[in-house]
């Protein structure tokens, strides 16, 4: 479909955007790189469209009836095409209102002699008559001829640059004429399946995150889903606090399946009536109390503030389940928490291994912010070091750790006097002041040519915290002229922000000394604050089960590929059974261990789904069928006093660890010998593998010993 007809399409009602799409959320490379794939006639990808008498819910204002009949919808390719409405249309899409659109991608020119695309540069662009609005020639608003005529009239234009201009300006018309290639869902095709389509046209994550495919899924069960949370999301962004809607799809798979990454739970139709309770609770209860918490007590004013805001979804889960009935002392433990994940980085990496993680503790612990906070302990100290500030910038955790400090201890602007909490008014807006200005640092060689120094420059123990029109007043103010000013017109003020108050540190020549001194007055006071918070008990962490995998295979940890399944032969193979029966004995024989079924001797997460197929079943029949087996060879009684069974899902895939006492009695196990023949065997651990031991006085011996 040529591009000039998908946008008289959308302007005609003949083309529409389903609600489950998400915004508009190109940036200006995105737009750049499509224009100019365009303009040099670059392959460019394709649109899948829709073709229905039942569409989903649509985007705008645009309601479906029968009298319309079979319309077109846009199931993948939204993004571009919303861009070429913005530069060609030079208006928003009717399927989409102003604050749908995340970033401003109008006003892009175009370099007639060079085809250069750039947004615009006053300086560079007001004396070159060459720069011209892509959306100005889109509109005719400017003609070849015109452009050449008037540069014409300033001076000689060359043929060569006048047949350039020419030329380029009709690359430019002629992508209006260039053809998307489309591909079609069916006519026959149900809404289910649409989604369903788009997900997998999605799946790779590279265009879609896996929220915003939930999301999509959820709208196809749920069709207000997407405009009903968006809902939400504008309200607390009045309030100063801005989350994206991937955040509350987080949550909402985090209190309905306790789960921080397996979106999928998300996709079936069996969680609309769990879903919609959900975020009816979330909606006007849960989210507004934590945020509250946030404010109130943990002197958090907007999610500027907040490093990494998934550290909200554990206490979200806690809240729900509490039914927003929380302790002093429990609060008090999820803002230290709180604090720390912030500081410590939690969630810079692996977000979802570490939010499902923190997630299933919430659930199942007694004291679950006493034991998150021992997790994010058990990878790095607690304790603030003062080197810990030496070069980091205001973007670090830190910064806002000192803030937030600042705070609560009723810290004001140095200048003003005022708060530094949220104020009213523009001018009462908080900045973040360098005490010892840039511009006299860098005249003493704290500048970019010497990284280290320049970094020293911007390191936030040489920053204050104060008002816009605070720090207007102050100016370029020596430090040592400013700081004891604000000694004496407001005594306290200093102190209230850790800045040292010793008139010999506050020369210039004594900078560096300034830096130390307050890295020291920092660091000890905030451990000081941080840890007088509350008292944490410091309960015992438990490997996770990725943890243990990638410990390897020892003494008292094996892995087996499979129960029954043979990968090699691609077959059911009932001798692998046998193999881990005697795993099982040789645990019992030694000091006990775990057995894990579904991992491979390369720590290659295999999965469960062979073995079920093989049983015609699923988790339930597998552990009934590995218990009878166990319970056949070695009696009910120790199967269930000495067994113990869990399945964890690794990567959408199922194992199973199964966990073997240590023995009070010694087990034998009878084993088919090579005449068919059966007899009993003793098998015990050495190293990572389990071996038999066959000299019936070694046998007696360690049986003696061990039993």
């Amino acid at each position: 479909m040529k591009i000039s007809q998908i946008l008289d399409k959308i302007d005609e009602n003949q083309l529409f955007v389903p609600a489950f799409q998400r915004e508009y959320v190109w940036k200006r490379d995105d737009v750049k790189a499509l224009l100019n794939s365009l303009i040099h006639e670059y392959p460019t990808g394709t649109i899948l469209t829709w073709e229905t008498n039942s569409p989903p819910e649509l985007k705008g204002n645009v309601t479906y009836h029968e009298n319309m009949g079979a319309v077109k919808l846009i199931l993948d390719g939204q993004q571009r095409i919303t861009t070429l409405y913005l530069i060609i249309r030079g208006a928003i899409p009717p399927y989409y209102k102003e604050k749908d659109i995340v970033n401003d991608v109008t006003d892009l020119h175009v370099n007639l002699e060079t085809l250069e695309l750039q947004y615009y540069i006053g300086k560079m662009m007001e004396s070159n008559p060459l720069w011209i609005n892509l959306t100005e020639i889109f509109q005719k608003k400017i003609k070849p001829y015109s452009l050449v005529k008037n540069m014409s009239k300033n001076g000689e234009i060359s043929d060569e640059l006048e047949d350039k201009i020419h030329s380029h300006y009709h690359k430019i018309e002629n992508i209006l004429s260039f053809n998307f290639l489309e591909q079609n869902i069916p006519i026959k095709a149900n809404i289910r399946q649409a989604i369903d389509i788009f997900y997998i046209v999605n799946a790779s994550g590279v265009n879609l995150t896996e929220a915003e495919l939930a999301l999509a899924q959820i709208s196809g069960y749920w069709p207000p889903a997407r405009e009903i949370i968006k809902n939400k999301m504008f309200s607390l962004q009045k309030n100063g606090f801005d989350f994206s809607l991937d955040f509350f799809i987080y949550a909402i798979l985090a209190v309905v399946h306790h789960s921080g990454k397996n979106f999928k739970k998300l996709h079936s139709e069996d969680n609309n009536e769990a879903i919609q309770s959900a975020w009816k609770k979330l909606d006007e209860q849960v989210i507004d109390y934590v945020i509250n918490i946030l404010k109130s007590r943990a002197f958090v004013d907007h999610t500027k503030e907040i490093n990494s805001i998934y550290a909200l979804i554990p206490i979200i889960v806690f809240a729900f389940n509490n039914d927003c009935k929380m302790s002093e002392k429990r609060i008090k433990k999820a803002i230290k928490w709180f604090y720390y994940s912030q500081l410590r980085h939690r969630y810079i990496s692996n977000l979802q291994g570490k939010l499902d993680k923190d997630i299933s503790v919430v659930i199942d612990s007694e004291n679950p912010f006493d034991e998150l906070l021992a997790i994010i302990q058990s990878e790095r100290s607690l304790e603030i070091q003062s080197d810990e500030f030496i070069g980091i910038g205001v973007n670090h955790p830190l910064f806002n750790t000192m803030r937030w400090y600042f705070k609560s201890k009723n810290a004001v602007c140095l200048t003003t006097g005022i708060s530094i909490r949220i104020n009213m008014g523009k001018k009462y807006k908080l900045e973040r002041d360098h005490i010892f200005p840039y511009s006299a640092l860098r005249d003493l060689g704290y500048d970019r040519t010497n990284k280290h120094k320049y970094q020293l420059a911007q390191e936030i123990t040489n920053r204050a915290i104060l008002t816009s029109i605070g720090n207007r007043k102050k100016s370029n103010q020596s430090a040592h002229e400013y700081l004891e000013d604000v000694s004496r017109t407001h005594p306290n003020a200093l102190e209230l922000q850790c800045i040292p108050n010793d008139p010999e540190l506050w020369k210039i020549d004594n900078y560096e000394d300034f830096l130390v001194k307050r890295r020291t007055v920092l660091s000890e006071e905030l451990n000081s604050w941080l840890d007088g918070i509350t008292t944490m008990e410091a309960p015992e962490i438990a490997l996770s089960i990725e943890e243990l995998i990638s410990e390897g295979e020892s003494s008292n940890l094996e892995f087996k590929s499979s129960l029954r399944w043979d990968y090699v032969h691609s077959s059911i193979n009932n001798k692998l059974e046998n193999v881990v029966l005697k795993t099982v004995a040789a645990f019992n024989n030694t000091d006990g261990g775990v057995l894990i079924i579904g991992v491979d001797d390369g720590h290659n997460i295999l999965g469960l789904d062979r073995d079920y197929e093989s049983l015609n079943g699923d988790r339930d029949k597998f552990e009934m069928h590995l218990l009878q087996r166990i319970s056949n060879k070695y009696s009910t009684d120790y199967a269930t006093k000495n067994i113990s069974i869990k399945f964890h899902i690794i990567n959408d895939r199922e194992i199973c660890e199964l966990e073997i006492a240590k023995g009070t009695s010694s087990l034998y196990t009878l084993v088919k010998n090579k005449d068919g023949q059966k007899e009993e065997k003793f098998y015990v651990r050495r190293g990572n593998a389990s071996v038999e031991i066959s000299n019936k006085s070694e046998i007696e011996n360690y049986i003696k010993d061990r039993f």
